[in-house]
């Protein structure tokens, strides 16, 4: 390989390196406080990269904040899908989805943290989970699993179902969340189209055992 090419490489790695220092840094922050009061200097200084380093990545907190959140819930969908991996079901992978999620608290508590300090409904942006659901409602449409008309609608009642189930367990920890997703997922399956009895299965099936 020429030497501009190993150059150009090590300049590279170095620099996708200080990004994911910073990004990390960001999210610890963010679990932490919110970031309200965290200023540049310390998230770069967390980071042990130079604050000039920071404006070769970023043009500002909110810029940083916003790539952080992504990253926290790009890793945790990846989480879920590892977990879902080879359920071809979209409405087993659906209702395994939003059971999964209730266990975020237990399971990736630095993204549960992320996710009450910087607002819940980041998660149905477009990043991570959100991706994930509209896949599984179309693919679940375009296999007959489900008879619901408008996917727009089904997506936002089942985005708006996961972040009261989030929200429950932020500011309800002592609630039975695994109940309660249990429940829940049972309800989006019967409004999806399946029938009360395997929506009720479906939302009771074991879920694949973590890796």
């Amino acid at each position: 390989m020429p030497m501009s090419d190993l150059r150009r490489n090590r300049f590279e790695r170095r620099r996708a390196e200080t990004r994911h220092a910073l990004v990390r840094a960001a999210r610890q922050t963010l679990a932490e406080s919110g970031g309200v009061s965290a200023s540049i200097h310390a998230i770069a200084e967390r980071a042990d990269v130079g604050l000039g380093s920071f404006y070769n990545h970023f043009t500002g907190k909110p810029d940083l904040f916003d790539a952080a959140v992504a990253d926290a819930l790009e890793e945790y969908a990846q989480a879920v899908d590892e977990r879902l991996h080879g359920v071809d079901d979209p409405a087993e992978r659906l209702a395994g989805g939003v059971r999964i999620s209730a266990r975020m608290a237990e399971s990736y508590p630095e993204i549960m943290q992320i996710l009450c300090h910087s607002q819940l409904g980041r998660i149905c942006a477009g990043d991570g989970l959100a991706p994930r659901a509209k896949r599984d409602v179309e693919e679940g449409m375009a296999a007959g699993r489900f008879t619901v008309v408008d996917p727009v609608i089904a997506l936002t009642v089942l985005n708006g179902s996961l972040l009261a189930l989030l929200d429950l367990s932020c500011n309800q920890p002592e609630a039975d969340s695994d109940q309660a997703a249990g429940t829940m997922a049972e309800m989006i399956l019967h409004m999806l189209g399946l029938s009360p009895d395997e929506a009720r299965a479906l939302a009771r099936r074991p879920l694949p055992a973590a890796a």
